[in-house]
């Protein structure tokens, strides 16, 4: 076997390896796969095998750019510092209670019959632990040990929390958990003195040799740039998308929406933050029905008829019920009511919800069961005012939230109490003699109760605003229509322009490409709102979900497709098509929209530029995939062969200069999450499943760009099959991981 063989079959084996347990894990645990996996000589040999074959053909290549010389150099230093790590590192947990002082920790990765006490050369005494909440709520916002390290007579006072360690003596100290009683916490104990150096030294190295890669006027991507092939190349067209909505008759009896309207301005503590009641009942309604409205009603009309007038409202079809063995086996339509899943005082799906959590029956039937019943409690909190923690009542600096059936503490001054007790039974008896005017009073009343009880931790007028005006204009929605509609008219035009087909005649490149470009502008200013709106809600940048980070890679689609224009006018038809794909993908039930608090280590800029720069990647890669798909569209409806020749070209010069920027982004987003992983809990690789795929993308889209040493790459049609099938490793990092594999970074 040649060296270029044994080094393909390496290579192949590293990625089926690390494919291979990422499965695993899914069922035998991730105990499992670090022990007979990750943690294995035979996983450490293969990679130092191909580590060793790569440099020996590199030195027989004779490799004479310094760049491409310090990009490979850079990746076998951070494998050095990777082998420095398992070999000379060491990690645990130490458990302190308040005003303890030990130096005995605990080994991770053993299990609980083997554990025995290490020991420290120092000891650490826990003076205080703390928990600061985000303002206003009972949402964690950080975790504080103040802690002393003591040795022999010398001792040193330190903090450590959430993105902020404390180092003594070579070891790193990080917050990894705390008591339920608030007076112990649990310390991640990290020592890799050799390893984290050389490690980062590697990642230092990748970066510069990455953009020098991008930069070089000499080098392939620079002379990409400037191919003559992407001036000959093709556009699409516009149509505009139009779209009417018409009101049905109104549902039962609720509010007017003037009314009702006002009743949604109140405050509510709701899913980890302070936001007006508005928000609660969009998620409310579009949790029920899939939808922002029913039957001409507002959400805060359903909301509200739902309170007040709970049981004529259980009569009404608005559940929607999604296809599958439950719906087939219990005979039921696309919407019921409340009161259809109850026969006889029987409720319909006891029986399967109970298996469901009792028996762990995890089969399509059972799953829907559990959805169905999660709508059904929705409703039964509601009615009896759980969700509506309404009422503020601020002690020594803690503001505290309280629904109106709740036991109040004994703090909550007599008259506050009465308030709390009376009011919307006061609103209900209002509502039943049709005074909407005294509702409105009573509705300001408890405006007022919020005001001065909520010790000025309110959201601010920005805040209030913004979240209005994003519940009521459904911007994903309306983008993903648009775009995917545009989209789609705008490649069937470029294909009958690229086969001489009459019907490119009627919309010339002069008349269709600005007015192409100033839609997919007006798209991505509209995307932009979107995004600003929700980081002016949060407080944060909008990376914390899936849903927002679909938003995001669509947001990068646009503006890369923008940005490209000038090279090659076929990237805004993949700009609109990419753009509505995510954004249809953004708009699925699968997907959470609600806006809440991110967990302390979440909430931190790295975390922020590692997420924004891999949405970025997987943007650059998509459009490699649509290079690929409009290549092979050609093959098949082309008349010229000399035209089609020339189009293939062309779209494998534009896949490219997407393809370099790509893997770029790819490596620098990787390589920060792991800066900010090791910040934050000590360690910089945990062969986590998303990291996993995410490596495993890595190596996979770096193929291409070694297409000089492999020959059958170079063959246009090769090149392109193979970005389409690549792709997929994508498909599989966001979604598979997301909602199949698990692991820490699941969004599922």
């Amino acid at each position: 076997m040649s060296l270029k063989k044994l080094l393909a079959a390496l290579y192949i084996l590293v990625i089926l390896a690390m494919g291979t347990a990422t499965i695993v894990e899914k069922y035998e645990g991730t105990g499992f796969v670090s022990t007979h996996f990750y943690g294995t000589w035979w996983f450490s040999l293969l990679w130092a095998a191909l580590t060793a074959c790569a440099v020996i053909y590199i030195a027989r290549q004779r490799m004479r750019k310094w760049n491409l010389l310090l990009l490979h150099l850079s990746l076998v230093i951070i494998l050095a510092g990777a082998l420095l790590t398992r070999l000379t590192s060491f990690k645990g947990a130490m458990h302190l209670r308040m005003g303890e002082t030990t130096n005995e920790y605990f080994e991770s990765g053993e299990s609980m019959m083997d554990r025995n006490a290490k020991k420290l050369p120092f000891h650490l005494r826990l003076n205080k632990f703390s928990v600061r909440y985000h303002e206003g709520t009972d949402a964690a916002a950080d975790y504080i040990s103040e802690i002393t390290a003591i040795e022999g007579n010398d001792q040193t006072e330190g903090l450590v929390s959430m993105n902020n360690i404390f180092s003594y003596k070579g070891v790193r100290i990080y917050q990894s958990s705390y008591d339920e009683d608030g007076k112990g916490s649990v310390l991640a104990i990290n020592s890799d003195p050799l390893g984290i150096p050389v490690t980062y030294l590697g990642y230092a190295l990748l970066f510069f040799s990455l953009i020098w890669l991008l930069l070089d006027p000499k080098g392939t991507f620079r002379r990409l740039l400037r191919s003559e092939l992407l001036k000959k190349g093709v556009l699409a067209l516009l149509v505009g998308l139009a779209t009417g909505y018409c009101l049905p008759s109104s549902a039962t009896t609720t509010f007017p929406k003037e009314t009702a309207s006002h009743f949604g301005q109140i405050y509510m503590l709701y899913n980890g933050r302070v936001c007006q009641l508005q928000t609660y009942a969009y998620d409310f309604t579009r949790k029920l029905s899939g939808k922002s409205s029913y039957r001409g009603c507002s959400p805060e009309q359903v909301l509200t008829g739902f309170i007040f007038w709970g049981d004529e409202w259980s009569g009404e079809a608005i559940i929607r019920v999604k296809g599958g063995k439950l719906k087939d086996l219990l005979q039921l339509p696309d919407y019921i009511s409340l009161n259809d899943l109850f026969i006889g005082g029987n409720y319909r799906l006891r029986q399967y919800v109970e298996e469901y959590y009792r028996d762990d029956l995890q089969d399509g039937l059972h799953k829907q069961a559990a959805e169905l019943d999660e709508k059904v409690q929705l409703i039964m909190e509601l009615r009896v005012g759980t969700p509506l923690r309404i009422f503020p009542q601020t002690t020594r600096g803690k503001t505290e939230w309280f629904a109106p059936n709740r036991k109040y503490p004994e703090t909550v001054p007599p008259k506050d109490r009465l308030f709390m007790q009376n009011c919307l039974g006061n609103i209900y008896q209002e509502a039943l003699v049709g005074n909407n005017r005294n509702v409105n009073t009573l509705v300001g009343h408890i405006l007022n109760f919020q005001i001065r009880n909520a010790a000025n931790r309110l959201p601010d007028e920005n805040q209030v605003k913004a979240e209005r005006l994003y519940n009521k204009v459904p911007f994903p929605t309306i983008l993903f229509m648009a775009n995917l509609t545009l989209g789609f008219l705008a490649l069937f035009i470029a294909i009958c322009r690229m086969t001489g087909n009459k019907l490119s005649r009627f919309l010339p490149p002069r008349r269709s490409s600005p007015i192409l470009y100033g839609m997919l502008t007006l798209s991505f200013l509209a995307l932009t709102l979107t995004l600003a709106l929700r980081w002016i809600i949060s407080g944060n940048i909008p990376m914390s979900n899936g849903y927002e980070t679909m938003l995001t890679i669509a947001w990068f689609t646009l503006l890369l497709s923008l940005i490209s224009y000038g090279k090659a006018h076929i990237v805004l038809v993949f700009g609109f098509l990419l753009s509505g794909f995510f954004l249809l993908v953004s708009h699925i039930n699968q997907m959470n929209p609600a806006i809440g608090q991110m967990m302390p280590v979440l909430n931190s800029p790295l975390l922020s530029v590692h997420v924004s720069i891999i949405m970025m990647s997987y943007a650059l890669l998509s459009l490699t995939f649509i290079c690929g798909i409009t290549a092979f569209a050609l093959r098949i409806t082309h008349h010229d062969r000399e035209r089609f020749m020339q189009q293939q070209q062309a779209l494998l010069v534009l896949s490219k200069i997407f393809l370099y920027p790509g893997v770029a982004t790819l490596a620098f987003g990787i390589f920060i999450g792991a800066v900010w992983a090791n910040i934050s809990w000590g360690s910089y690789w945990s062969w986590d499943p998303k990291e996993t795929w995410a490596l495993i993308t890595l190596m996979i889209y770096a193929v291409p760009l070694h297409a000089k040493s492999l020959s059958r790459l170079q063959r246009t049609q090769a090149y392109h099959l193979y970005m389409i099938l690549a792709f997929m490793s994508i498909i599989i990092t966001y979604f598979g991981v997301n909602y199949i594999l698990g692991g820490m970074h699941s969004y599922a």
